[in-house]
């Protein structure tokens, strides 16, 4: 976060579920929880609110995230946001259309992301996935690197990461300068999309969503 800019978070409740499908849609179905964790965060008067989930934000689509949305709004959320949306966000602030996509999930929550980008019109052009259900907050650097590298053909104009659990920040710059494209995390994204939904000025940091997006 920059200078100045406070970051308050909650959580809504964990569904003991392993990653995968039905997490997401249990996740993205429980609207309630979200407008009680949207009002526990109300008393701080936050310029724009997150739902920090990648995954159970696409999982039903571009009118789900609508959902998911209003549900923060019920609960007294200013601006409400989701990690979905803020990728969508993302990139159509750098103007790109052909995405790689990079997951740490398996196959089948995996396929949900490129149909959600395509609903928002973007192609996916590849797609890397590490099949994880657990565990995911335990990936290394070097493993996010690889991943990221399976999913960018020359095609691709941009490499899109899902889950706001995958730890990204260590290798975001590395990777586009040696891509040559942006690298558009979850988390990334979230916290990018806030700020301009808050009104704030975004941190000087080298990514290209911040460095490209002023």
């Amino acid at each position: 976060m920059p200078a100045g800019a406070s970051l308050y978070a909650t959580r809504t409740p964990v569904t003991g579920l392993p990653v995968g499908v039905d997490f997401a849609r249990e996740a993205a179905g429980d609207e309630e929880a979200l407008t009680r964790a949207a009002r526990d965060l109300a008393a701080a008067g936050a310029g724009a609110t997150a739902y920090a989930c990648t995954s159970a934000s696409y999982a039903n689509g571009l009118a789900g995230e609508r959902r998911l949305r209003a549900a923060l709004k019920r609960g007294g959320a200013r601006c409400a946001l989701t990690t979905s949306g803020a990728l969508l966000e993302a990139l159509a602030a750098l103007g790109v259309r052909r995405v790689g996509v990079a997951t740490p999930y398996d196959a089948a929550l995996t396929a949900g992301l490129p149909e959600f980008l395509a609903e928002a019109g973007h192609e996916s052009v590849a797609v890397a996935y590490l099949g994880l259900d657990q565990g995911i907050d335990r990936v290394r650097p070097r493993s996010v690197a690889e991943l990221v590298r399976s999913a960018a053909p020359a095609e691709a104009e941009a490499v899109v990461v899902s889950c706001t659990n995958l730890p990204t920040i260590e290798v975001l710059s590395e990777l586009e300068s040696e891509l040559e494209r942006p690298v558009v995390s979850a988390n990334l994204a979230t916290v990018w999309a806030a700020l301009r939904a808050a009104d704030i000025p975004g941190p000087e940091r080298p990514e290209r969503l911040f460095r490209d997006t002023r």
